[in-house]
């Protein structure tokens, strides 16, 4: 179980910013927005609190814009296994985010998914 979480990791730490995506039927679904390693550690989405005596990477987290703007326990799920952030203009709001373990492939600077786009959960 622990070389799949790895494997995983291993994948998404090859996408880059900027990489068209295609679904498993072969439909392009976008480019690569944001890219975000896993956190075995996180548990809860929670609305950060900005504390004086933070470390600069908190502090940083605590300003940065909430990312995944998905329900509440498909967010805990992206954060803990990481995922990609997709804009597409195949969904009404312009973006979807692929968990890592839905990512088939990363070769020829693209990214090709296990899943169709319609499986993916849609910004909100």
């Amino acid at each position: 179980m622990e070389q799949q979480g790895t494997d995983k990791q291993t994948t998404i730490s090859r996408v880059t910013t900027g990489m068209p995506v295609i679904d498993a039927a072969g439909t392009e679904v976008g480019t690569v927005d944001l890219v975000q390693r896993g956190d075995p550690n996180a548990v809860t989405v929670q609305t950060p609190t900005a504390d004086p005596g933070s470390s600069l990477d908190e502090l940083i987290e605590a300003t940065a814009v909430d990312e995944p703007e998905v329900p509440a326990d498909v967010a805990a799920r992206l954060l803990h296994g990481g995922y990609l952030k997709v804009s597409t203009e195949l969904t009404r709001t312009g973006a979807v985010y692929v968990p890592a373990d839905r990512i088939g492939s990363v070769a020829d600077g693209r990214v090709r998914l296990a899943v169709g786009v319609a499986d993916l959960p849609p910004e909100e």
